[in-house]
């Protein structure tokens, strides 16, 4: 033993002075000393490996010292050495086999990472219905081109759309109808709804789901792929099936709605460094007439947008690091003004809106109320209805999560809005108004109301699936379910005809996001107050229950 001990310690010195041992042309005298070799070989290869803090390749070091003479120190510390980095290399390839990519545990950020090198794609999208009873049919076959800049080419080649081309080539929105002969213009902002199954709408949600798990492997298009399930925030789970060599998505199966599912498969699928030319420009073939429902005109700066629509623009002090102003377009028709930024990866657009308005402001039924300048706040995330200066178009996203802030001040209506967090469209728009977008706090004893409403959990849960699978929208809103509420307690008998409380006599006081308190503002109504609480999902997705209300003093 000692004989293979100096013959390792000579080994181990030759390495660490830079130096071939001889060993390397000459075979070891035991298969023992040879297997020795080899391991440390493997473990010098691994020369400064990430730890999990500075000190702890000594710490691991010192736990495995074990007692021993002091009159060979010299080869203790290369044993120790060579313990210690075995250690670290066991971790290392524990750490390897846990995170290799497609491994549920890490599958999210490999496709986060495989999407980030992808400039642009091309493929054949098949959708395919299969109903309840398992009859399949073939809805449509699309090309697809489409790029991380926002850009797309999308033209039917089977199914009920066959030969209609949608484009955006982020200036403008066309789709091509052959059958009308007609060339319809959009605005290439919103454009939340891209077409069906976008790669980096499908990864956003995997990114935003509330589980995923690898359940098998299968093959799509020649390709092997992990079939992975999802579990979303919202909603039902799902199935994507992801393509073991690229790490990106090639096929989608819903879940069953409506005794309906649907599987949609990139049936070919190649990456391109950019969509041709000619796709992206846009001209009217001969003998179609162009629709044109775009109003939306690009100026060249700040006073030429003031001039046309004749009021002072207020703009950031200082725009959020990250972000750099991109154009400026204004909305002749409403006298707006659109001031778009882009993030410094172009994948984030945020867009300050600006709007002369004579209406009194009032909030989305469903938004989370806050104050700016003490007055109040709208705050939609996503964004569930366009209003005010939303409606005269928000942002191009490239996916379907679409947030917003919306205020009034001195005549002048503003919002800031894009597909990005609320933090970053916070400090837009503090850098807008030299002020704090506040979300106050309520007291325990606002919130407790006159009368107490009882509730059944389970039953809560049970209409919560409901509305999931597109029953009962109206308890999504909470003056809605208000109006329900204070509606049947004039009508106990049932509602015929029109409700007795218009959503116009509802005023929502106070909205979180989990608890919402509505004034009643009407003479037939007993009732001043109605409570509510999202009690199953506190996010947009979650129905709203009426836990209270006050009514008049007698």
């Amino acid at each position: 033993m000692d004989h293979i001990e100096r013959k390792l310690s000579d080994y181990i010195d030759r390495l660490n002075a830079e130096k071939k041992p001889d060993e390397h042309n000459h075979p070891s005298e035991s298969d023992e000393l040879e297997e020795l070799f080899q391991t440390v070989r493997k473990v010098r290869s691994l020369r400064d490996p990430a730890m999990p803090e500075p000190n702890f390749q000594k710490k691991l070091s010192k736990s495995l010292e074990v007692p021993i003479s002091h009159k060979k120190p010299e080869k203790f510390r290369k044993w120790a050495w060579v313990l210690s980095m075995a250690s670290v290399a066991a971790i290392i390839v524990l750490m390897v086999n846990l995170f290799l990519p497609i491994r549920e545990a890490n599958i999210v950020n490999a496709m986060e990472k495989a999407f980030k090198d992808v400039k642009a794609y091309h493929g054949t999208l098949e959708i395919v219905e299969t109903n309840k009873s398992g009859r399949v049919v073939t809805q449509a076959k699309l090309d697809v081109w489409a790029d991380k800049n926002g850009q797309y080419y999308i033209k039917g080649l089977e199914g009920a759309n066959k030969n209609l081309i949608t484009a955006n080539n982020g200036q403008k929105k066309w789709q091509v109808q052959p059958d009308k002969k007609q060339v319809h213009l959009f605005p290439p902002f919103p454009d939340a709804y891209r077409f069906i199954f976008e790669l980096g709408n499908e990864i956003n949600a995997l990114t935003n789901a509330m589980s995923t798990k690898v359940i098998g492997d299968d093959t799509v298009a020649g390709r092997k792929a992990a079939i992975l399930e999802v579990t979303p925030k919202g909603g039902s789970p799902y199935r994507i099936w992801i393509d073991k060599e690229t790490k990106l998505p090639l096929q989608k199966q819903t879940a069953m709605h409506n005794a309906i599912q649907y599987k949609i498969t990139y049936t070919t699928i190649d990456f391109k460094k950019a969509i041709p030319n000619e796709l992206l420009i846009y001209q009217v073939p001969t003998g179609f007439t162009e629709i044109n429902t775009n109003p939306e005109q690009l100026v060249n700066d700040i006073d030429e947008a003031e001039k046309t629509v004749g009021f002072a623009l207020k703009l950031p002090k200082a725009i959020p690091v990250g972000y750099s102003q991109d154009h400026l377009a204004i909305l002749l028709d409403k006298k707006l003004v659109k001031i778009y930024y882009k993030s410094q990866d172009k994948e984030k657009t945020i867009i300050v809106a600006e709007g002369k308005t004579n209406s009194k402001f009032r909030p989305v039924p469903n938004a989370i109320l806050g104050k700016i300048y003490n007055e109040i706040a709208e705050v939609q995330s996503p964004v569930q209805e366009e209003v005010g200066v939303l409606s005269g178009g928000s942002v191009y996203p490239g996916s379907s999560n679409i947030n917003s802030i919306r205020w009034q001040h001195s005549g002048v209506e503003f919002a800031v809005v894009g597909n990005s967090s609320i933090k970053e469209l916070t400090a837009f728009t503090n850098a807008l108004t030299n002020s704090d977008l506040i979300i106050p706090a309520m007291d325990g004893a606002a919130t407790k109301p006159q009368v107490e409403v009882p509730y059944d959990l389970t039953v809560e849960k049970n209409d919560q699936k409901s509305v999931d699978a597109g029953s009962s929208p109206w308890r999504l809103d909470p003056a809605f379910t208000s109006q329900v509420f204070v509606s049947l307690q004039l009508s106990p008998e049932g509602i015929t005809g029109d409700y007795p409380i218009d959503t116009k006599d509802l005023n929502i006081s106070y909205n979180d996001g989990k608890k919402a308190i509505l004034e009643v503002n009407s003479e037939k109504s007993p009732i001043t107050k109605v409570y509510l609480k999202r009690l199953v999902r506190q996010d947009s997705t979650g129905i709203w229950t009426v836990v209270g209300f006050d009514r008049i003093n007698q």
